[in-house]
């Protein structure tokens, strides 16, 4: 599997933490938690690419 960058950002607006893949435009999710965030933008990357 490939590997991409994932940016993590804390969401001052709701709480929690927002994941960004810079290099598939779109691709975002959020978690309640740091590692909530990078589980589901993990499923988010393999939506993305099917």
């Amino acid at each position: 599997m490939a590997s991409f960058s994932v940016v993590l950002k804390a969401d001052t607006d709701d709480g929690g933490y927002v994941a960004i893949v810079p290099e598939l435009p779109g691709c975002i999710s959020d978690g309640d938690t740091e590692e909530d965030a990078l589980e589901h933008i993990k499923e988010a990357i393999q939506l993305y690419l099917e």
